[in-house]
């Protein structure tokens, strides 16, 4: 029975016991966050049954993916390549709204999110080019120039509904060359150019945003909208989410009130959030025993990381806070193990994908960052998130498996020389 458990679940223990974890910390704390939508649907059992069954779905994935030998995973590259860019100018154009974000396509009855297949297949791509153009003093000079016309269309075309996913996918790149050596010259100027084009970003979106922080400024282009439509121009198609942008923006710069002066109507998902989290204590309320849950939005998603606090306190924050830096560390190692340079580099894109998306989310739950939208891996409710999160897990096991192959016939060859 544990020889075929086993060979089951191959790959490396360390990372298999960590998603274990994530995926039980889900199911409990998706389960207590989804009082909203168990009182809409009024079934009280529905969501958690099909968050489950999503999970399970998910494992299977997984299971799936760490049986693909990694050397497979470079054939399946143009084609994600091109799925990637079909549904990413699919959505710009057809994509179904949600609030004023339009990053889901339905099709054949399910719904998904372009960006996130989009995610896994730039940094396949980038480990690709890096392994390729690994010389002895690092990589070759003109790696960069691969990896930009690879990296930034498709982070163009994810900012334009999604600026936050973005940025997250471009930082994801820039580590993975300064891992991967790319001339630190090179990265030097890149850093500049980022700051010069955030900098532009941020004046586009103060000039053609609207402020819709305070309830009279949204009502007042509420009715604007109504009765007086008028046609956008090119840039302010392009910006289409700079309101929501200005609004986060202008949020998170104001000085925070005193809890006498706070306007939950206003603010209500960062002030239920605070809420959550002061009252949680060391140890929390215990699962399923949050309050905060019934009037936080998206507390099942965005701010389950503020209900998990809420619930099982600082200790329980900090306890999932280090499953996924333990994920990260166990993806350096699986690299460090690894022969070949695209195994190592892909382990190692997929650990800071995941991490530093966990840390974007937590930040935003604690209020260190703006409102991102951004869900917590492997943790917060989803479909194609966590499908496509497992997928990533599988990878890495994937590599695991190959690297540690590799190392114990390097053994056996020193012991019989």
């Amino acid at each position: 029975m544990n020889k075929k458990l086993g060979n089951l679940f191959k790959g490396d223990k360390v990372v298999w016991m960590i998603f274990f974890f994530l995926c039980m910390v889900s199911i409990v704390e998706v389960f207590s966050a989804s009082s909203g939508l168990t009182y809409k649907s009024q079934n009280y059992i529905g969501p958690i049954v099909y968050h489950t069954g999503t999970i399970v779905m998910g494992v299977l994935v997984a299971i799936i993916t760490l049986n693909i030998p990694c050397r497979y995973f470079k054939l399946m590259t143009p084609f994600l390549m091109l799925i990637s860019a079909v549904t990413l100018l699919w959505v710009l154009f057809a994509g179904t709204k949600v609030g004023d974000a339009g990053r889901w396509i339905s099709l054949f009855g399910f719904t998904f999110q372009p960006s996130e297949i989009a995610k896994g297949t730039i940094v396949l791509a980038v480990a690709q080019v890096l392994a390729a153009m690994q010389r002895e003093d690092g990589a070759d000079k003109n790696t960069f120039k691969w990896i930009m016309r690879i990296t930034v269309p498709a982070c163009f075309l994810i900012g334009l509904e999604n600026l936050s996913t973005a940025a997250m996918l471009f930082a994801v790149v820039y580590l993975m060359m300064f891992i991967g050596l790319v001339p630190i010259r090179q990265l030097a100027k890149l850093a500049g150019g980022i700051i010069v084009f955030v900098v532009f970003v941020l004046c586009m979106v103060m000039l053609v945003g609207h402020d819709n922080s305070n309830e009279e400024a949204e009502l007042a282009q509420t009715e604007q909208v109504v009765t007086q439509p008028k046609k956008k121009n090119a840039i302010e198609k392009m910006f289409h989410r700079a309101d929501t942008w200005k609004s986060r923006i202008m949020k998170f710069g104001k000085p925070k009130p005193s809890p006498q002066e706070y306007d939950l109507d206003k603010d209500a998902q960062v002030a239920h959030a605070n809420i959550a989290i002061v009252s949680s204590g060391v140890i929390g309320k215990g699962p399923g025993k949050s309050t905060e849950r019934d009037f936080l939005s998206q507390a099942f998603s965005d701010f389950i990381y503020a209900i998990i606090i809420e619930e099982l306190g600082i200790l329980g924050a900090f306890v999932v806070l280090s499953l996924y830096i333990f994920l990260l560390y166990r993806c350096a190692r699986i690299a460090s193990r690894c022969e070949n340079n695209f195994p190592a580099f892909l382990a190692m894109g997929l650990g800071l994908l995941l991490v530093i998306q966990a840390t974007f989310n937590m930040m935003v739950a604690v209020g260190l960052a703006p409102v991102t939208g951004q869900p917590l891996p492997l943790i917060s409710k989803g479909g194609t998130s966590t499908i496509i999160n497992c997928a990533y897990i599988g990878a890495i096991l994937s590599v695991s498996r190959s690297a540690k192959v590799k190392k114990e016939e390097a053994v056996v060859e020193a012991r019989n020389s």
